[in-house]
Formats: structure tokens, C-alpha cells, sequence
């Protein structure tokens, strides 16, 4: 059996004092604990700090790391206070380095088996499993099982290395981009359905919060430079999912208004082209009857 290789997690965290004590007991039961996890908190005034700092003062490879409040509440700080935990691991022996959210727990073998899977294959950037939230999982035959869920992500540190990073995008997708630019790299990326991540953090379930949602959605999958036919055939997807037809309509408005306004994409023309090749190749297979695929909206990305 390979050896498993070492790996450590940062986590920011802005006010998640509702669930954070549910993620820090996930990890504090890992059959494979981390070499040390940073949890960064990104100015938070709810007992967030002194939940973390209860659990840290018991265990020696768990650390606080405070960030000042700021006013500007945008993706980009969020990869700021990573890149703060970051800096702390910088001189520690690892191999693998974990993203994760404040509002998820596990099963206690979950890490052991996801940091497996990069001793099994070298060529492995990106791993992660499906989240749940209530009742509701997406179903991985028919999605595309390379994209990986930001809610836990897992680099190989040579992977997260090559491309330089998480991009502070202040519209988010942050995640979408790191997996992408992974692949553009020439590494792979999974997600191993044989675990699960439960997502605790509640979402927005009335009509007007769902329709704002899908339009937001529709704009951000312009900003990562979704192709316009594979968007075409998300939102006619979309119509046939809660909120019937207008979230469809909504993700595509969403979309269209921001191609009419050509507003600047925060990603490359590399990963752009990328991107659309990648979609109209997973779209031929699937008119071709091939390969299924599922257009839904997943981790606020775009992703199919």
C-alpha cells in the first residue's frame, strides 16, 4: 500500500460560529489528521475566534490566525485569507494542501481516503467528493465527475503551485478556476463519489432569492467564459428545474446581460479557449449519445 502522502488545510472564516465547532470535530476525528490546520479568521465578530481558539489550545497542530475586519465583503478577501494561512504551512513538509469551508463535516475516514488517491495516481492535481445540503445531492452519473466541489478541495502542492494559486476574483468562481487552470496544466481532477461532504450552511429558498441566485449564476458563467451554445443548452436545462422556466430564463438573462455589456472577464484567453473546447467536446459526446452530462449550476461556477 503507498504511503499516504502528508497533507495540510486552511480554512477561512468570516463569522461561522453556527458551524464551525461541526467542522472542527469532523477533522478533529480523521483517522489522518493533518500536519496542521490553519483556520483563518477573516475579521469575525460572532465567538467564531474563540470557538477556534478553545479547540486549538487542546490541539498542538490546529492554529488561529487573525486577520483585521474589513469593510469590502468579496470573494477576493476570502482567497486573501487563505494566502494568510498559506504562509503559515509554507515551511512545513507536505504534499498535499486542503481548501476548506467553515460549514462541512465528513466521515472520520474522509481525508485518509482523498489524500490515498494522489499516492495511487501521479498525475492526480485536484481530488475532492460530492457535497449534500438536506436532502438534495447532485448525481454524479450524469455531471462531470473532473469537477471538483470548492467546499473541500484538495491540491497536490506541485499542482497548486503550477498555477500560482487561488485567483483573488472579486465575483468569485474561485474555485472553478483552480480546477480548470489544473487541467490546462496537464493535471487531472476527480471527484470520488465513494465519500461525501455535507454542506450545513442554508441556502436561499424563496422565489425571489432563487431567480436573483440563477441570474448571478448566469453572470459568473460569462465571466469564466462558458461558450454560448453549451449556456444555450443550460438554460433550456434549467427550465425543467425548480423554479420551473423562470430559472432558466434567469440564468440565461444573467448571462446574456453581461455578454451585451462585454463586461472584462477576471480569466485568461487561454483558459476561456479552454474552456469552451472542453465544453463543446462534453456537449458533441453527449448529442452523440456517448457520454451523459448534466447542464445544472454547481459550486455558483458554471460548471455542468
Amino acid at each position: 500500500m503507498p504511503t499516504l502522502p502528508k497533507y495540510v488545510l486552511i480554512t477561512p472564516a468570516r463569522n461561522e460560529a453556527q458551524y464551525i465547532e461541526l467542522t472542527i470535530q469532523s477533522v478533529v476525528a480523521q483517522t489522518a489528521r493533518p500536519v496542521k490546520w490553519v483556520i483563518v479568521s477573516d475579521g469575525s465578530t460572532d465567538g467564531t475566534d474563540e470557538i477556534v481558539g478553545s479547540y486549538a489550545a487542546d490541539h498542538s497542530w490546529m492554529e488561529l490566525v487573525r486577520m483585521p475586519e474589513r469593510r469590502e465583503r468579496n470573494f477576493a478577501g476570502k482567497v486573501h485569507a487563505f494566502n494568510a494561512g498559506r504562509a503559515r504551512v509554507a515551511d512545513l513538509g507536505f504534499e498535499v494542501i486542503g481548501n476548506l469551508d467553515a460549514d462541512v463535516t465528513f466521515e472520520a475516514e474522509h481525508f485518509q481516503f482523498l489524500v490515498a488517491k494522489f499516492a495511487e495516481n501521479s498525475q492526480l492535481g485536484v481530488v475532492g467528493a460530492p457535497f449534500r445540503e438536506g436532502t438534495h445531492q447532485y448525481d454524479y452519473r450524469f455531471t462531470n465527475i473532473e469537477n471538483v466541489w470548492g467546499g473541500c478541495q484538495l491540491f497536490r502542492r506541485k499542482c497548486f503551485e503550477d498555477i500560482g494559486g487561488y485567483a483573488p476574483v472579486k465575483g468569485g468562481c474561485i474555485d472553478h478556476i483552480a480546477v480548470v487552470s489544473a487541467r490546462m496544466k496537464g493535471w487531472k481532477t476527480r471527484t470520488f463519489t465513494e465519500k461525501i461532504c455535507l454542506h450545513h450552511r442554508e441556502m436561499g429558498t424563496a422565489q425571489q432569492g432563487a431567480l436573483a441566485a440563477k441570474f448571478k449564476t448566469g453572470a459568473k458563467d460569462y465571466s469564466v467564459g462558458n461558450h454560448p451554445v453549451w449556456q444555450l443548452f443550460r438554460m433550456f436545462y434549467q427550465m425543467t428545474q425548480p423554479p420551473f422556466v423562470m430559472g432558466g430564463l434567469a440564468l440565461g438573462s444573467g448571462y446574456a446581460w453581461s455578454m451585451v455589456r462585454r463586461l472584462k472577464r477576471p480569466v485568461s484567453h487561454d483558459l476561456v479557449a479552454f474552456t469552451r473546447r472542453e465544453q463543446m467536446q462534453r456537449l458533441s459526446r453527449f448529442l452523440a449519445g456517448k457520454t451523459p452530462t448534466r447542464l445544472a449550476p454547481r459550486n455558483g461556477a458554471g460548471d455542468a
